[in-house]
């Protein structure tokens, strides 16, 4: 994932309605949803739906298939995992991260909150 990508990625997730329709989209894993279905979770217009699965579509987040009469939405996994990989591939200044904040591995430059 390149620079552009991944500020249109984040730019798309940067609205509350967008990221709890992606997180959404997460938990039903590869199933998907349809728009109806995410419209009454959230308590979102179907308007107002469209537009917010547009954005997330247009930044390759989600996608979209024709089941019947039914748009089928689901989460890219992959690109999200380009996204975090993207974001991450600096993290602890090269040191692969590990599971434990003790490990004598883990950087000085990783935050306390981070399990390096």
């Amino acid at each position: 994932m390149n620079e552009p990508d991944v500020v249109k990625a984040l730019g798309a997730l940067a609205q509350e309605t967008r990221l709890k329709l992606f997180r959404l989209l997460v938990v039903a894993g590869q199933e998907g949803l349809t728009p109806s279905h995410m419209s009454e979770r959230l308590e979102v217009a179907p308007a107002a739906l469209s537009f917010h699965l547009k954005e997330l579509n247009h930044a390759g987040l989600v996608s979209a298939q024709r089941d019947g009469r039914n748009l089928i939405y689901r989460a890219e996994f992959s690109a999200m995992d380009e996204l975090l990989a993207f974001l991450t591939a600096e993290c602890c200044q090269g040191e692969p991260c590990l599971t434990s904040i003790a490990s004598t591995n883990c950087s000085t430059s990783c935050s306390p909150t981070r399990s390096c």
